[in-house]
């Protein structure tokens, strides 16, 4: 399959942004005790653990399902129910779809880009597909973050040993 240069830099800086996400989650998960994972701090805040499950079923539902044509099992109310699984289960679960998501955007054409692709009630381009999961991962991933900085009182670390004042 030939692709554009255009195409490539998609899925190429997709998968980068995805794959930063997933270490930020390990960095998060590894940081917190099993009941700060799964703490919520009132009915209408889900834990770290539950953004995790979302991230994997919504990265499961739009890019493994739709753009992979593979089988959608999503339960989404599952996703926010009290947790079934412990640290471990729940990271391998988030590695395994991610490794199935690199794989499926990496075998993208610019045709799979362009076409429009059903998809939870949806009618998008395989572009807005994409766009939407890496906008969507990151987003619940600063909320996770969020939620870790809050809980242990700590500089995550992200940016340690990295000049972020150098200019150009």
């Amino acid at each position: 399959m030939e692709r554009d240069a255009l195409t490539m830099e998609v899925i190429q800086q997709s998968i980068r942004r995805l794959q930063e996400g997933q270490e930020r989650i390990h960095r998060c998960a590894g940081l917190l005790d099993d009941g700060q994972l799964w703490h919520r701090a009132n009915p209408n805040v889900v834990s770290v653990g539950n953004l995790v499950l979302h991230l994997c079923g919504n990265v499961g539902q739009w890019i493994n399902a739709a753009l992979g044509n593979r089988p959608d099992g999503r339960q989404r109310q599952h996703e926010f129910d009290l947790p079934t699984m412990d640290r471990r289960q729940l990271l391998e679960r988030l590695d395994a779809t991610l490794v199935t998501a690199f794989d499926v955007i990496g075998g993208l054409s610019a045709r799979d880009l362009t076409r429009t692709w059903n998809v939870q009630g949806f009618q998008e381009s395989g572009l807005a597909i994409v766009l939407h999961v890496v906008e969507h991962f990151s987003y619940h991933v600063g909320q996770i973050t969020l939620h870790t900085k809050l809980l242990k009182d700590l500089d995550t670390g992200y940016y340690a040993g990295q000049d972020l004042e150098r200019k150009g």
